[in-house]
């Protein structure tokens, strides 16, 4: 990759919608945590941590996550993992997150969902006075759980609407479609909430039509496999739904053995409405910007496509449609006074 390349995606207004702020969780962080909370990990040292982010698959990686999970403990401990990231991301021009959160994972452990969400929202409103940073937080539930403990974490959101913008599906996919949780998401829509649903990641292109059919989802996450059935990918762009994209992630999980075989370049080709996100940083070896980094260079796009990445970031956010129109502007701003070329 030319250096005029990485500067320009380095300075590129974007947006990320598709991170799971419990991945955001930096081993260096989680050492200090678990000392704070007196929680002994089973790791030696950070090193010794960062030598078990050795995946062969999701179900490997979501083992070693949800360890990760059991040192937060306090409103700081949420609130110092969410700050972590908002400032990370904030040198690398992001300007607008919507961040996916796990709480289940948490008040399964005996975590109060309020704990959980004012550390996240605290951050957030932190962000947005100190870098004019904006942000939505979406709600996960854990697929490999019951439809009933979906219901019991609603009932926890349901003093704290105000501060989520959707809520979404996450965790192991297979064996665990969509309609396992069509009751639950209903009740999602009658809250007027947005729904989003992990689909097409490991599991069938089935799993994409069960996420628009039964859940009535408003955007796609990931959404990969819905390549193999061409009147799903038809209907999608019909229906100018957003997937989004996570190239790193896909790489690390083995969704695909090389960056170079991914299908990234057939989604903009066939007029698929994609983004790019980081998934599970800390995790998967890259923010925001890796993954713009990487998949140009496997793919060799042009300086066209990534604007246009950038672009639908935007475009398929949950902000208002005069937010959205603001951020354009500041890409349209941006490319027209960069002074390098590619």
């Amino acid at each position: 990759m030319s250096s005029v390349v990485k500067e320009f995606i380095a300075g590129l207004p974007k947006a990320e919608l598709h991170l799971h702020i419990e991945g955001t969780f930096e081993p260096e962080l989680m050492f200090k945590i678990a000392k704070r909370n007196n929680i002994e990990l089973k790791y030696k040292n950070v090193q010794d941590l960062k030598n078990a982010y050795n995946f062969s698959n999701l179900q490997d990686f979501l083992d070693i996550y949800y360890e990760g999970c059991n040192v937060l403990q306090k409103v700081q401990d949420f609130y110092d993992l969410t700050w972590a990231y908002l400032s990370k991301v904030n040198q690398q021009s992001v300007k607008h997150v919507e961040i996916m959160f796990d709480p289940q994972s948490h008040t399964d452990r005996g975590i109060p969902f309020e704990v959980v969400i004012k550390g996240i929202h605290q951050a957030c409103m932190d962000a947005k006075e100190k870098f004019g940073m904006t942000s939505g937080l979406i709600l996960s539930f854990l697929r490999h759980l019951d439809e009933e403990t979906a219901f019991e974490t609603l009932k926890h959101a349901s003093a704290y609407t105000g501060w989520i913008t959707a809520v979404g599906l996450d965790s192991s996919e297979v064996g665990h479609p969509p309609s396992k949780f069509a009751n639950a998401f209903a009740k999602v829509k009658e809250m007027g909430l947005k729904i989003v649903a992990h689909a097409g990641e490991e599991g069938p292109p089935a799993y994409v039509y069960e996420a628009l059919d039964i859940l009535k989802v408003d955007r796609i996450d990931h959404g990969n496999r819905c390549l193999e059935d061409v009147e799903l990918v038809d209907r999608i762009v019909r229906e100018n739904l957003a997937l989004t994209v996570c190239p790193l992630s896909n790489l690390k999980l083995k969704v695909v053995d090389d960056l170079q075989d991914h299908p990234l370049q057939k989604m903009i080709e066939k007029k698929l409405f994609v983004t790019i996100n980081s998934d599970d940083p800390a995790y998967f070896g890259g923010y925001l910007n890796a993954n713009y980094e990487a998949i140009e260079k496997a793919l060799n796009l042009t300086k066209a496509d990534l604007i246009l990445l950038a672009e639908n970031s935007f475009k398929a956010s949950f902000l208002k449609k005069n937010e959205i129109e603001e951020n354009l502007k500041l890409i349209t701003e941006y490319v027209d006074s960069f002074q390098g070329d590619f």
